[in-house]
């Protein structure tokens, strides 16, 4: 094995890693969500977070990391125009899953709290996961477009 397909296997694990714990953490959020139940939002809340450190954050750090090498390697510059709307895309997704964590966070406690008291969600619960939900879009949306500039390379 050679170090350019070491790091090119990892980069395209880390590209699977987000859109898959993207992917997975929206079904699970609103799978909870729509079943109303605060206390099972909240379970469900905290392993998202969970999730989203271990496996989102790592994936993260991992891609411009392995990107760069891959970049060195091939002797890719910052003049090919796929590469510059890939690393604006990415900057477009990290300022929307950044927020989305700290929402997560929120929504979990709210949901923690009010099954705790027994009482229903609270209208901030709601107005939250409205934000999570289009904060998402994009977000996802980012990535999904990312992936296929990754593979296709197009020269526009």
């Amino acid at each position: 094995m050679t170090v350019y397909f070491a790091v090119k296997y990892l980069h395209v694990l880390g590209a699977i890693v987000i859109l898959g714990t993207g992917s997975g953490i929206a079904f699970f959020m609103l799978m909870a969500h729509r079943s109303g139940d605060a206390a099972f939002i909240a379970r469900t809340a905290a392993v998202v977070v969970i999730a989203d450190m271990i496996f989102t954050l790592s994936a993260v750090i991992l891609q411009p990391v392995s990107g760069g090498l891959l970049m060195a390697l091939n002797g890719i510059g910052l003049y090919e125009h796929w590469l510059m709307v890939s690393l604006a895309l990415y900057a477009l997704a990290g300022l929307f899953w950044i927020p989305v964590v700290f929402m997560q966070i929120e929504m979990r406690n709210l949901a923690h709290a009010a099954a705790e008291r027994h009482e229903p969600l609270p209208e901030r619960y709601f107005k939250l996961f409205r934000r999570w939900f289009l904060f998402g879009m994009p977000g996802f949306g980012s990535v999904v477009i990312m992936l296929w500039l990754m593979i296709a390379k197009p020269d526009f």
